[in-house]
């Protein structure tokens, strides 16, 4: 007997149950929500959210503007300049990667392997006043920092306005 074939379902002439009302609705989204938490604690990962399944990731990103430029800085740890790849168009900033890690011990009695892979795609929508030929990225350390300048007109277009206060 499947849990579905406890939990009463609606005929006719009889009026539509709230959840409340039947215990098992009630029993089984907390069951479900029991067990959702206990697997959670298994899927952490230094790369932020990740999908073990599909084997995706999104480092995190922060994007900042300046008086000058757009600064977008990512977050890859463990990954190399090699495995990133950094396109721009008048619409959008894109970070392309993908991670391959494996990981081998041999001892007297044991062999242990492990490998994780990982690949992410982020698309980062930009303003219309970019100058795309004026782009810089730098990789250090697990962090890659890209800087795009704006056009000489919107940095000349934009003005600091002081507030009064009464």
């Amino acid at each position: 007997m499947a849990i579905k074939d406890l939990v009463s379902r609606r005929k006719a002439n009889i009026p539509v149950r709230r959840e409340d009302d039947v215990p098992f609705y009630s029993l089984q989204r907390r069951m479900n929500e029991l067990f959702d938490s206990f697997f959670s604690d298994f899927e952490q990962s230094p790369f932020g959210e990740i999908d073990r399944w599909r084997g995706q990731f999104m480092p995190t990103i922060d994007v900042k503007e300046t008086d000058k430029s757009l600064e977008v800085t990512a977050e890859l740890p463990g990954m190399d300049e090699k495995d990133i790849e950094v396109s721009l168009t008048k619409e959008a900033l894109i970070l392309k990667g993908e991670k391959k890690e494996e990981k081998e011990e041999k001892g007297k009695d044991y062999w242990h392997t492990e490998r994780r892979y990982g690949s992410f795609n982020r698309v980062i929508p930009m303003p219309d006043y970019i100058d795309t030929e004026k782009v810089e990225a730098t990789f250090k350390k697990g962090v890659l920092h890209i800087a795009v300048s704006k056009t000489e007109a919107a940095a000349e277009a934009s003005k600091k306005i002081t507030i009064k206060a009464e």
